[in-house]
């Protein structure tokens, strides 16, 4: 993960967070930051193709999976914790934008343009890196979309 960061100069954001972080509420409590601002990875299954699919979406929002199949035009499924590692190389809780194990796509919910700091996973449960919403859409070359629940 240091070495994905640190291709796209981002490698001395990292943080270790002692506390636990298995929810977007827990990382921004511990970051002191807001819930909004923590960029949740969630990986789905494109069920025609059995790809992953990796949305990075504000930790305050819930996925409207209407809206999702919509821009995949695709069936989308949940995807279980052997899926998740198969497909991304990191276990959920861990799951980063960026140094997969196989290629992805990776929308960008829009909301996280409402801020100008957001906090995304940096491969492990415990650690977070710091970026902007344009350097996360940089960073994995991201669609911007509008998948959220209004």
């Amino acid at each position: 993960m240091r070495d994905a960061l640190g291709a796209q100069g981002l490698v001395d954001r990292i943080v270790v967070l002692s506390d636990s972080t298995r929810t977007a509420q827990m990382t921004a409590d511990a970051l002191g930051c807001k819930v909004a601002q923590i960029a949740n990875s969630l990986v789905f299954r494109l069920m025609a193709s059995d790809q992953a699919l990796l949305v990075l979406s504000s930790g305050a929002k819930r996925v409207d999976m209407k809206r999702l199949v919509a821009v995949t035009a695709e069936p989308v499924g949940k995807a279980d914790a052997n899926f998740v590692r198969d497909k991304t190389g990191f276990v959920i809780g861990g799951v980063a934008p960026v140094g997969h194990s196989q290629p992805l796509r990776r929308p960008v919910e829009r909301s996280l343009f409402a801020f100008d700091e957001i906090w995304a996973a940096a491969g492990h449960p415990h650690t977070v890196f710091r970026l902007t919403p344009n350097e996360l859409v940089r960073i994995t070359n991201a669609e911007i979309v509008a998948v959220a629940e209004t």
